[in-house]
């Protein structure tokens, strides 16, 4: 990914869903969400399968605003090294580097000394359980979250798995971080920071909680209706092309809705 011909432009025409602040100088600019995933994508799903393209387009990608390295012994120690680094360094809370000293710079005399850290493990509670701060903090519109994730459909590393969240980042205005569990022990653990460590995906909040309750089911095909099964036939049966649909007629029939009516979009 060269990320500077795709980076972030904000749409100034309007008052925006999501409003990235970038604390770090080094971090790299959030992105849109790429159709392709990154161009990790099968060519044959980019063309056709339109389910995964729009889930890979769904949100921004989020950078780790630095490459660095974690080996893991598997049970207390965590260390950590970077570029330029004179070697590993044990892990409990860490600074990016000589970012303390701009924050300080920077904030307001009551909030000097509150840098939030790059790196956490808690180790001793959780053996391999790491935060990684992304350097940014964001702001959603009233009444809009953001479901913090691995990157969807780009393949993922080996050596870590990554918790999902949703953070009210309406009314919490704090670090854009991740909670994950290294898997790998005893060999490095590589971040990259021109990959996507994160995908964050703007959720309302109608959408979750106690609207989640309010759901049914049919159980048996005897309880499909005449409208259901009609439903289903266009969707499934074309009996002038045989019993299934053209390859690709849900993605053209998507694009060719989003063409006619581009506000939905």
């Amino acid at each position: 990914m060269t990320g500077k011909k795709a980076a972030l432009k904000p749409d100034k025409t309007a008052a925006p869903l999501i409003r990235f602040y970038k604390f770090i100088p080094n971090a790299r600019d959030p992105q849109r969400a790429d159709r392709s995933a990154a161009g990790a994508m099968p060519l044959r799903a980019y063309r056709h399968c339109e389910a995964m393209t729009s889930a890979s387009a769904f949100g921004w990608y989020i950078f780790p605003p630095m490459s660095f390295s974690l080996m893991w012994d598997g049970r207390l120690e965590v260390l950590w090294t970077y570029e330029g680094a004179e070697g590993w360094f044990p892990l409990k809370r860490a600074q990016f580097p000589d970012f303390a000293k701009q924050f300080d710079a920077a904030a307001p005399p009551e909030v000097r000394g509150y840098s939030p850290p790059f790196l956490g493990a808690s180790t001793d509670t959780e053996p391999g359980l790491i935060q990684i701060w992304s350097g940014l903090v964001a702001r959603t519109a009233p009444d809009w979250s953001l479901l913090i994730r691995p990157p969807a459909n780009i393949p993922r590393s080996l050596g870590f798995e990554c918790w999902e969240g949703i953070i009210e980042t309406d009314r919490w205005f704090g670090p854009l971080f991740v909670n994950l569990r290294l898997t790998r022990t005893h060999a490095p653990i590589e971040f990259d920071a021109e990959m996507p460590l994160l995908q964050v995906q703007p959720v309302h909040r109608d959408t979750y909680g106690k609207a989640l309750d309010k759901f049914d089911y049919v159980t048996k095909l005897d309880d499909m209706t005449a409208a259901d099964w009609a439903d289903f036939r266009k969707t499934m049966v074309r009996p002038k092309h045989g019993p299934l649909r053209h390859l690709g007629e849900y993605a053209a029939a998507t694009r060719k809705r989003r063409k006619n009516n581009p506000t939905a979009e």
